[in-house]
């Protein structure tokens, strides 16, 4: 039946108020084997106890880092999730297996969205069966861009502002998907057991593109807006943005 002309949207539910971006280490040739456990393994497991997988990625520039996100409704959300999860029966089967291909797992950065609907729909996505995820080792089609910009502290609101305002429509014009956009949460750590980076000031823009051919075609960087707002960007920035180049697993959510 199709709905009537003057029936109101239903509200998008986005994923979520409080996201973690996590980089691990590995042991050269040990991704897949971490890809393996935790595509098998964790996801449910930790949806369980209470937080959204959002998505996890192998790294196209290098080789061993593993690049997921996971979310929560709340840093007291956050707390229970982790505490149920990591004093579970389902990590403390696999931790030992799964460690044992980590050289860093400390390199996280907590975050919030950056205005009121960045934040990550996932609505109307399926994640496959650990099943059927066996059988496509390369993963998801599609390539998922994230930046990362290091800013002074007081700027994160006016760089994302501007964001907003100059680049979300241009960004969908060359052929791009703004999936999310984020600033640091500056909450204090709920869960100390497992550390994130501290006295960080980032804004995070994750992008998404068909393919490789979108990607290499698109041609946001040609126009002068953008390059503008980089340079503004670097003129309060403390470092060189990092720009992650990453394909989703199988079982990856976000794509």
């Amino acid at each position: 039946m199709n709905p009537t002309p003057n029936a109101t949207p239903k509200p998008v539910a986005l994923a979520s108020p409080i996201v973690e971006l996590r980089q691990y280490t590995l042991k050269p040739g040990r991704r897949e084997t971490l890809i393996e456990i935790f595509d098998t393994e964790f996801i449910e497991n930790q949806e369980d106890a209470g937080m959204t997988i959002i998505g996890q990625f192998r790294d196209l520039d290098r080789p061993d880092m593993f690049v997921w996100m996971r979310g929560f409704d709340s840093m007291d959300a956050r707390k229970d999730a982790l505490g149920a999860f990591y004093d579970g029966p389902v990590w403390a089967a696999h931790r030992d297996a799964a460690n044992a291909t980590m050289i860093d797992s400390d390199d996280v950065l907590l975050l919030r969205p950056a205005w009121p609907d960045a934040g990550f729909d996932l609505s109307g996505l399926r994640r496959p069966s650990a099943a059927k995820s066996t059988s496509d080792r390369n993963g998801l089609p599609g390539l998922v861009e994230i930046s990362i910009h290091h800013l002074r502290p007081g700027t994160g609101a006016d760089v994302a502002g501007r964001f907003r305002a100059e680049m979300v429509a241009r960004l969908a014009q060359t052929g791009a998907r703004l999936l999310g956009a984020f600033v640091t949460e500056p909450a204090a750590n709920t869960f100390p057991r497992l550390p994130v980076r501290a006295g960080e000031n980032v804004f995070v823009a994750v992008t998404g593109f068909h393919d490789a051919d979108a990607h290499a075609n698109h041609s946001l960087a040609a126009s002068s807006a953008w390059r503008a707002l980089i340079q503004s960007m670097q003129a309060v920035g403390t470092k060189p943005a990092e720009t992650l180049w990453l394909v989703p697993t199988a079982r990856s959510l976000l794509r």
